[in-house]
């Protein structure tokens, strides 16, 4: 049973607070802060950019800094994070200019470097902004292929990373099983690769040590599952954050873990990821700088480790004939519905889902659970520790693999070439993230099932041959797999009233992690 009193003590704090907490922290997305732009509603970031950044990195016995903060009050750096991905950076905080100013030179060409056709943005929330206030999608469809790339929701990103290591680990350990039973029998050993359930192919070991990987299948032949960007490209969140930050904003990260991984060395971040440098090709910072600190890229990489996964709408007769319907023509052979984390490294989850009782905005309602055990410093707040217990994602609707959906899918790259593999796309939060594909070129969901082809094509026919109503069943189906605004869905940290007056621009509810603070009355 999951301890549930940290819940019980922030709706006591918020009983506590009463109306104030509806006044002083309302709903916000693209945020400047309260000291660059003081206004009579309070709207904004409460803490300056160089509060964000407190005693810099520290340790977890340094008041103020990310790695105490992470560790000991650990709800205040995911929304500290939430409040930098929201944060409209100035000039004078180091933001822009573009790679190279936008254009060629110095060795960089855009076949080379695709990030001089991405736009600059001051906040990350350009890019990944709806609904709004989250670290969603929409925001921008960017130059950085001739057929362009759409910015994905960032929702689930953390159990997202989780899974594909656990993967990558369980396909090495296979590997390395292959390797030692070949050197003992003095012969090539053949093994399948699968992991939670999913198929990455065979590999062949030699008793020289030596590995065959071309029936290897749907990961590069090193077995390093990576699950963000479309081709997948990275595996780990902290990299994704350095070079975002510099590819779209312009802003240069201090970032010592991947910097050491890069060098060959092993590190484990304060997220809980293990960058191993003799195991994997680990990208550090690409120039060096310090626009910043990393005590900023830690909250970053504990925000997005935590970010809530998406929600589920109403499920009626027809979404539940409609999921059965996906599942019978096969789409669930590779969009699978679950997979199981062993060693969840999350310290909460937030499960979301259609209530209309409860759900005052939206008809969604959020009910946050506890993944930490805690542990007692003397003098010092207590840890508060990620238990590392298995979790079931549910609803994710993936396999974390490359396929070849067939010409209708692939994508051209400025020197010639052509990609033709990319990820399963998780479908949870499809019901609204439209335009639809990697390049934002499908109008409707009808559209891009129907542009499915090469490994997809009898299920794409399948779907094709239904009748009408099917059809629109799937659809059904497939539109109640949601995103939402966090700061603006009611939950059992801030439940909200309806009867508030000026409703719903307040009183709405939120999933409010500062109850949750260890002094919920400083406000990030």
């Amino acid at each position: 049973m999951m301890d549930l009193t940290w819940v019980s003590r922030g709706l006591t704090v918020l009983a506590l607070l009463g109306a104030l907490w509806v006044w002083i922290v309302p709903a916000e997305a693209q945020l400047t802060d309260t000291t660059q732009t003081p206004n009579a509603e309070n709207a904004g970031i409460r803490k300056s950019l160089q509060q964000q950044i407190g005693a810099g990195r520290g340790n977890d016995t340094t008041p103020d800094s990310s790695l105490f903060i992470i560790a000991r009050d650990p709800f205040r750096s995911i929304r500290r994070g939430r409040q930098l991905f929201q944060r409209k950076f100035t000039v004078a905080q180091g933001f822009g200019p573009r790679i190279n100013d936008g254009v060629e030179g110095g060795g960089l060409t855009i076949e080379n470097t695709p990030a001089l056709g991405h736009g600059l943005m001051d906040s990350c929330a350009g890019c990944h902004a709806n609904p709004r206030g989250s670290a969603g999608s929409g925001g921008a469809i960017i130059f950085t292929r001739p057929d362009h790339r759409k910015s994905p929701h960032l929702f689930g990103a953390g159990l997202k990373e989780m899974l594909a290591d656990e993967i990558t680990a369980d396909l090495r350990g296979i590997q390395a099983m292959a390797i030692s039973r070949a050197q003992q029998r003095g012969r090539a050993v053949t093994l399948a690769l699968q992991s939670k359930g999913i198929d990455y192919g065979r590999i062949t070991a030699r008793p020289n040590g030596t590995v065959d990987t071309t029936a290897v299948d749907g990961v590069n032949p090193d077995l390093r599952v990576r699950p963000f960007f479309a081709d997948g490209r990275r595996f780990s969140l902290r990299e994704l954050v350095v070079f975002a930050l510099r590819d779209a904003m312009g802003l240069q990260a201090q970032d010592p873990d991947t910097t050491a991984a890069k060098a060959g060395g092993q590190v484990i971040t304060p997220s809980g990821l293990v960058l191993d440098g003799s195991t994997d090709t680990i990208d550090g910072p690409p120039e060096p700088g310090n626009d910043i600190p990393t005590s900023l890229v830690d909250h970053f990489e504990f925000y997005l480790l935590h970010y809530f996964k998406p929600g589920t709408y109403e499920q009626t007769p027809m979404t539940r004939q409609g999921r059965r319907i996906f599942e019978n023509i096969g789409c669930t052979q590779c969009h699978i519905p679950d997979l199981q984390i062993d060693n969840d490294r999350r310290v909460a989850d937030v499960e979301t889902v259609h209530d209309p009782v409860k759900g005052i905005f939206n008809n969604l309602f959020a009910t946050a659970t506890t993944l930490f055990n805690t542990v007692d410093t003397p003098g010092l707040p207590p840890k508060k520790l990620p238990a590392l217990k298995s979790f079931m994602v549910r609803n994710i609707f993936t396999d974390l693999k490359r396929h070849d959906l067939g010409p209708n899918f692939h994508e051209r790259n400025f020197n010639g070439s052509i990609t033709t593999q990319f990820l399963t796309a998780p479908l949870w939060g499809v019901g609204t993230t439209p335009p639809y594909g990697h390049d934002g070129r499908s109008i409707n969901l009808q559209e891009v099932i129907l542009r499915h082809g090469g490994e997809a094509q009898a299920q794409r026919d399948a779907f094709a041959g239904l009748s009408e109503p099917n059809q629109d069943r799937v659809i059904k189906f497939l539109n109640s797999l949601v995103l939402f605004p966090p700061d603006d869905t009611a939950s059992n940290l801030d439940p909200g009233n309806g009867d508030t007056a000026d409703f719903p621009q307040r009183g709405h509810g939120s999933i409010r992690l500062g109850a949750l603070f260890n002094n919920p009355t400083d406000v990030e």
